[in-house]
């Protein structure tokens, strides 16, 4: 034997050419990898930044303050005809009109005051007007008091061309009713005060004459089918005449309510249905502590009254009905005006909004439904006689006690935002105490918008816990048993059978949910919840049964495979609890569940509800859970296991005190992951509730939640509006609520993980 061939070894040249590049190859791959997978970090938390910023960026004007500027000013057109009765101008804010007391029309050219024509209303010679008061506002139907007893009936309208490609705006008066004047006072005493209101079928007038009387006209409205002529037929009102001196009155649309008050500050509800009693529902001093009432204005949709006092402040009131059906005059806000004292209150026509004016030519704009001034600014220098903002809310048109005209343009594009607004209760019109709602949309312009956001948030944290409560304990446990104690070759069959779960679309688990799970439900209430009971009971009873046995029928299942013993047992005791339902129901219930929890229960129910939501739900958040449960278990180093085993403790104990405390970052990251795919599920909650926006913690009642609103409104809110910057807002608060939700769970993890890394 060769000793040198023995002792000498072979030599290896790690600087062939081959494995040169090789190395070369590695580090280029190793190069790109590390760039990608780099690359890939930044463009997702890139791409977080984006979303956020977006978010913001939609949401911002939301919280922009109001702003004014002045675009001109110049003398009141016509001044030589008398004091301004009316002001106001048309939807895109070019052309104004001025009615003067002597019953000549005068429109105007809004940027420059000139004058565009002239129209004199029917006023019979020597009359004067004395007010002019407004129906709906979009109807534009005027009625002027005159000073002889009688009230005129117009309509101030404007025709549209486009000669060359140019707006023309042509403005003229029309008389719907006839222009013959109304007699409202056969005695032709003065008409002091008058209020019209106009629905489809009806329009009726109610005025004050000079000796303080009240008197009131009421005409049903006869259309020819041939000409389209309306003629008026009258009919016979009567009105309680008051113990004291009426200085305003204003009259709700339904022509139920005429409300009257006195400079004394009272204000007197007369019910005009009260066919039995005295016509008056009750007497409300409204201004308290010596405050006057110097003016009463209705804001748009008529049921609600602004009263102007003349502390300086701005109340608003509606009927309010209790539980016995019966009506009361109620304070509901009260808008404080300090810089001087109110002289004009012209209210928006699109909002529930309004301007306030003050002698000290301040201007103010409030929204009721917010409950806040969004904007206060000097107009002018000297006191305000009259101000009225457009249809459009965009420009006011203001007359100055010296008799100038001011043109100023306003941005006050979300008025009816505020933190109460979003978040608090708020006491919306036809409500009898203040409550959270969310509905942003309704058949008719005089809708009062309501944008709480708290029944949504409620309901998405409602829907998140019931799917959690079903979820948790089935995916923790299963994934505990698949890890720990499952045979391998079953577990291989098990896991990915369960990830598989959760390719399954969640639209197609909402659609079951909502079309077939929910009736089935409904119709077999009594055996779901025995199935609560029956099933852990069963399997608590054959695990008992199991371990008894003789070791020689035990030993015929594999270790690890007991599991599927209870496949059997689960499916049977599903079939039995189902099968007893309708004894069980007969038995305890009367024969109906649904109807003894609506009526003996005093529990509403609806048949898509937060159970159906937890369960459809849970089903879907089990697989994400179990997975990353299952893993992180399995991850757990085994010489733990072997040394706990070795030391006498039993394989429960193991995985109590070592198994368990070992994975918790893992678990903890699991639970968190599934909250926020509960959190942000959309097509599951959308089809499988009643999708409606209510505070109830109740398990049979449905919800409606931040992502399916979302998912429900977006399509058919108009880009830019207040509805379409606040679905973005609730699209900002989810996703706050997930950053806050994943920073949280992050900061315990790696709590967890140092405190148990040490085992």
């Amino acid at each position: 034997m060769n000793d040198s061939a023995v002792s000498s070894p072979p030599e290896l040249d790690f600087d062939s050419p081959s494995l040169i590049r090789y190395r070369k190859k590695r580090n280029l791959k190793d190069l790109c990898a590390k760039y990608a997978i780099g690359m890939g970090g930044i463009s997702v938390i890139l791409a977080i930044t984006l979303i956020f910023f977006y978010l913001l960026y939609e949401v911002a004007p939301l919280f922009e303050s109001a702003t004014a500027d002045k675009v001109s000013e110049y003398p009141m057109p016509a001044a030589e005809l008398g004091e301004t009765r009316f002001l106001t101008s048309e939807e895109q804010g070019e052309k104004a009109m001025r009615i003067a007391e002597n019953g000549t029309v005068v429109f105007f050219n809004t940027i420059d005051g000139s004058e565009h024509s002239r129209i004199d209303l029917p006023v019979p010679s020597g009359a004067r007007i004395t007010q002019i008061a407004s129906a709906d506002p979009s109807s534009r139907t005027l009625a002027a008091a005159l000073d002889n007893g009688q009230v005129i009936l117009f309509k101030h309208s404007y025709k549209l061309t486009y000669p060359n490609d140019i707006r023309v705006i042509n403005p003229f008066i029309e008389y719907p009713f006839g222009d013959e004047p109304i007699v409202l006072d056969e005695s032709g005493q003065s008409i002091r005060r008058v209020s019209l209101t106009l629905t489809d079928d009806a329009l009726m007038v109610v005025g004050v004459n000079q000796s303080n009387a009240l008197f009131a006209s009421r005409f049903n409205k006869e259309q020819n089918f041939l000409t389209g002529a309306i003629t008026l037929e009258p009919e016979d009102m009567e009105l309680p005449q008051l113990a004291f001196k009426p200085e305003y009155v204003v009259t709700e649309p339904g022509m139920r309510w005429v409300f009257v008050g006195t400079e004394a500050g009272k204000v007197q509800v007369i019910d005009l249905f009260d066919s039995e009693g005295s016509g008056i529902n009750s007497t409300v001093d409204v201004g308290g502590d010596g405050n006057d009432i110097i003016g009463m204005e209705l804001l748009l949709g008529g049921s609600s009254v602004l009263v102007s006092e003349s502390s300086g402040a701005v109340s608003q009131w509606f009927m309010v009905r209790d539980d016995d059906n019966h009506y009361s005059f109620q304070q509901v806000r009260r808008f404080e005006h300090e810089t001087g004292a109110i002289t004009s209150l012209n209210i928006e026509q699109r909002r529930k909004g309004f301007a306030v004016a003050d002698d000290q030519g301040n201007i103010a704009l409030m929204n009721s439904t917010a409950h806040s001034t969004a904007l206060n600014f000097k107009a002018s220098d000297e006191a305000i006689r009259h101000v009225s903002l457009t249809p459009r809310s965009n420009y006011a048109l203001i007359e100055t006690a010296s008799g100038k005209i001011l043109w100023w343009h306003l941005d006050n594009e979300h008025p009816e935002i505020s933190f109460s607004a979003l978040w608090g209760k708020v006491w919306y019109e036809g409500y009898e105490e203040p409550e959270y709602i969310w509905q942003s949309s309704a058949a008719n312009n005089d809708f009062e918008p309501k944008y709480s956001l708290s029944p949504l948030a409620f309901g998405t944290l409602k829907a998140a816990f019931y799917a959690m409560l079903v979820a948790t304990p089935l995916a923790i446990c299963g994934a505990l048993y698949t890890a720990y104690f499952m045979a391998p070759a079953l577990r291989r069959k098990v896991k990915p059978s369960i990830e598989l779960m959760e390719a399954l679309p969640t639209v197609i688990l909402g659609f079951l949910a909502g079309l077939f799970f929910a009736p089935f439900m409904e119709s077999n209430l009594p055996g779901v919840f025995a199935v609560l009971i029956i099933c852990p009971l069963s399997i608590l009873l054959f695990g008992f049964v199991w371990t008894n046995l003789p070791n020689r029928i035990r030993y015929l299942v594999p270790d690890g495979w007991d599991a599927a013993l209870l496949i059997p047992v689960i499916l049977l005791a599903g079939w039995f609890s189902l099968a007893i339902s309708p004894a069980l129901e007969l038995a305890f219930f009367d024969g109906d569940m649904r109807k003894w929890l609506t009526f003996e229960a005093g529990i509403d129910f609806d048949q898509r509800n937060a159970l159906v939501v937890g369960a459809a739900m849970g089903f879907a958040v089990i697989p994400t859970i179990f997975s990353i449960t299952e893993d992180a278990v399995f991850s757990v180093p085994k010489h733990l296991t072997y040394g706990s085993l070795a030391l006498g403790a039993t394989q429960w104990q193991t995985m109590v005190r070592v198994i368990l405390p070992t994975a918790s970052p893992g678990i903890f990251s699991a639970v968190m992951i599934g909250m926020g795919r509960a959190v942000g599920e959309t097509m599951i909650v959308l089809m499988a509730t009643g999708n409606t926006p209510i505070m109830d913690m109740n398990i049979f009642e449905g919800m409606r939640t931040l992502s399916a609103n979302i998912a429900v409104e977006m399509p058919e809110s108009e880009v830019g509006s207040t509805h379409y910057r606040i679905l973005f807002l609730a699209a900002f608060v989810l996703f706050l609520f997930t950053f806050a939700v994943n920073t949280l769970a992050e900061f315990i993890r790696q709590r967890l993980r140092n405190r148990y890394s040490v085992i």
